[in-house]
């Protein structure tokens, strides 16, 4: 007998089993089932308690006995508890959704709302935002119809919305690279949330941020309502300090270190000092030159700096779509726009600002290979990498400390 677990079509990248066992001492399975499956899996009933996810949250909601009144008005179940025979459903959903506006700060009362996406979530968004004092609630789809609008009409009629919501796919790994909707236009935005968790950071979450709008991504909302799940399937309750916790334990087994800096300002070494339990250390530039097959210098050589930089970009966005790693990049990563966004995604971005006196010109980095070309990259640099730079770490007496210098940002920035 399964007793406890979660429900869906596709559960490969799941955060959802390793939640649930920091927050309760019990198994959880990740079950996948087809359409077909749903009804027999109701039918004997075989479980304590599961959640629901994609594409599952309305196809449950007929073989429960009781529905909670929250879930009844979004029309959505996400939590499903069995009590002797009868299954009762709830939507934690709307409770994580909650806690996650709490924690970015973005007000919804008396502001204008675009809800993307159309499924279960949708729903909970909807219901949600009505809840805290919307001023007016908009659902966007690809499709228009008497309930819904279309993403052409949410930009060019609704450019003065004031909340985004997505709720739809769009951005999840391994679709990386999309994101639902464009928000330059939008002048008036002051909150963007994204359901989507994993990566940890969408383009639409990133395009929030480079514009200061308050925003983040699903994980918070995906911890917390674990959080009410667990105290519906247990009939218990969670302390805050403890959900907290969990959630800053989960982000830190995720979070990509990311390591940015000049050549020769130690990357590779301090990266090689920060002992992660479960991380994987990769340097970019030994990445390229295994797949080329050759040292990166005669790879300028032979190619060119312009085939040298699109090899880099192809190997950061490979590296950089999976998390619980510790990446150190080569000096020019930096320089294009692309690779910032796809390390941000996952990441955080350390930038070793090691002084130019302790940097050294070396004939294996033609671009830096005598003083003058050191100290010009490093003038043209500067500016980038502290720019970009979540954390500027700055120079140590050893790389000893710079790594603990950097677990203790990190740690803060989680927190």
């Amino acid at each position: 007998m399964k007793k406890y677990g979660c429900i869906g079509k596709k559960l490969t990248h799941s955060f959802s089993k390793e939640i649930h066992g920091k927050l309760a001492d019990y198994a959880y399975e990740l079950i996948e089932l087809t359409e077909e499956e749903i009804a027999p899996f109701f039918e004997k009933k075989e479980f304590a308690a599961i959640n629901v996810t994609i594409p599952y949250k309305q196809t449950v909601i007929p073989y429960l006995d009781v529905v909670s009144e929250v879930a009844s008005r979004i029309g959505a179940v996400n939590t499903i508890v069995n009590k002797d025979g009868k299954l009762y459903g709830y939507n934690t959903d709307y409770y994580g959704m909650k806690a996650l506006l709490e924690r970015v700060g973005i007000e919804v009362g008396g502001r204008k709302v675009l809800v993307l996406g159309t499924g279960g979530t949708s729903k909970t968004a909807n219901v949600l935002a009505k809840d805290l004092g919307a001023s007016e609630v908009l659902t966007v789809s690809r499709r228009k119809t008497d309930e819904f609008i279309t993403y052409e009409e949410a930009v060019s009629e609704h450019s003065d919305a004031n909340v985004i919501i997505n709720t739809t796919p769009s951005g999840m790994y391994p679709d990386c690279g999309s994101k639902p909707i464009d928000i330059s236009g939008f002048g008036k935005l002051e909150g963007v949330i994204d359901a989507v968790y994993n990566p940890l950071c969408t383009n639409l979450v990133l395009d929030a941020k480079e514009r200061d709008i308050k925003s983040e991504g699903g994980l918070y909302m995906l911890v917390m309502q674990a959080v009410v799940a667990v105290e519906r399937f247990l009939d218990t309750s969670v302390q805050k300090d403890v959900a907290d916790r969990v959630f800053a334990s989960v982000m830190a087994s995720k979070e990509n270190i990311v390591l940015t800096g000049m050549p020769g300002s130690g990357k590779s070494t301090v990266g090689r000092l920060l002992h992660i339990e479960g991380y994987e250390f990769i340097d970019t530039d030994a990445e390229i030159e295994k797949r080329c097959g050759c040292p990166i210098s005669e790879l300028i050589k032979t190619r060119g700096e312009t085939y040298f930089r699109d090899l880099e970009t192809q190997v950061i966005s490979e590296v950089s779509c999976v998390g619980s790693r510790i990446i150190s990049t080569g000096g020019g990563a930096i320089l294009r726009e692309e690779n910032v966004r796809n390390l941000k995604r996952n990441g955080k971005l350390f930038f070793i600002n090691a002084d130019i006196q302790r940097l050294r010109a070396t004939n294996d980095r033609p671009l830096s290979d005598t003083y003058d070309k050191l100290k010009k990259l490093y003038e043209e640099r500067m500016p980038i990498y502290q720019k970009t730079a979540d954390v500027i770490v700055p120079d140590m007496a050893t790389a000893q400390a710079e790594a603990d210098y950097i677990m203790t940002k990190r740690e803060e920035l989680i927190l």
